[in-house]
């Protein structure tokens, strides 16, 4: 099995044509056909519905696209792993929600490099179900999310272990102008800009769960951006665009910098829990476990 067959499959999902497909691999259209029959052959089962004037890809190539990047991925790395080995070196990797990684997950680096010089981290972000199906298929050795008293734990067996890193706060802030809010009888007026998380993101939902004003469109009066990506949202913020609801974590030092003004005060926080889940099993569940216990993040 030739890997550039596989990575021909998913320029051929994404291209949804074999011409064109084929053109992106540059490779006549015949010899493209070639590799995908060779592919084919390999599995012993068909992956095109090849009709008279048409070919169509089939149900089974479709659905098992993300298996194929996620293996394609996986053969990289281990070439690259093999090429650049380093016997001093350790790499662990960790599937994380997108917030994370520039929020409380920079100091956890920084921390636990301090103890442990030779670790290396591979991140793979995504949103929470992306990276639970990421840890449950082996893809990384650690699952890092938020968590918060409305979110149940995750329900693995007993071979995951839950841990907790630390904790953080989803606070709302204000950047340039707005910094100078005037405030009228201890309240913000309705109609002062907001920028806004979607209700199906997990901090939309958590802010919903907790009733905070200015957090999405239904609680805020006068909305200037939705979007469920913080980083994003952070940097509207400084740009005085409107209140923001953000992890402490990634503004502390905004805020302590005068760049950003906390309005917790007035609106109220959410409290954050950064746990971990690793796989009892992995042999780097100990290693984790000893990094965990040396950085954590209050």
């Amino acid at each position: 099995m030739n890997l550039q067959f596989l990575e021909d499959m998913l320029v051929l999902l994404e291209e949804g044509s074999l011409n064109r497909a084929a053109a992106r691999r540059n490779v006549t259209q015949p010899a493209f056909s070639r590799r995908v029959r060779a592919v084919e052959d390999w599995i012993g089962t068909p992956l095109l519905d090849r009709g008279a004037n048409r070919v169509e890809l089939l149900p089974s190539l479709v659905a098992n696209e993300d298996e194929i990047k996620s293996l394609v991925q996986r053969i990289d790395e281990l070439k690259q792993n093999l090429v650049n080995f380093d016997k001093e070196q350790v790499t662990i990797s960790i599937a994380t929600q997108h917030a994370l990684i520039l929020s409380a997950f920079p100091d956890m680096v920084a921390l636990a490099r301090n103890s442990f010089p030779n670790l290396n981290f591979r991140l793979r972000a995504g949103n929470n179900s992306e990276c639970v199906s990421m840890f449950l298929r082996g893809d990384a050795s650690m699952l890092l999310r938020y968590e918060d008293q409305h979110t149940r734990q995750m329900a693995f067996d007993q071979s995951v272990e839950r841990h907790e890193w630390g904790k953080d706060s989803l606070v709302p802030v204000v950047g340039g102008g707005l910094r100078h809010l005037k405030i009228e009888g201890a309240e913000i007026p309705e109609n002062t800009p907001a920028i806004v998380y979607p209700p199906d993101s997990y901090f939309g939902s958590l802010l919903l769960a907790e009733g905070k004003n200015f957090a999405l469109r239904r609680t805020a009066g006068n909305t200037v951006l939705e979007s469920a990506f913080s980083a994003g949202i952070k940097e509207m913020a400084l740009a005085s665009l409107g209140i923001a609801w953000l992890p402490l974590s990634m503004v502390y030092r905004e805020l302590e910098a005068g760049k950003l003004a906390d309005l917790s005060a007035l609106l109220g926080s959410c409290d954050l829990t950064i746990a971990f889940y690793i796989n009892s099993g992995d042999r780097e569940s100990r290693l984790i476990k000893s990094v965990w216990s040396k950085t954590r993040f209050e």
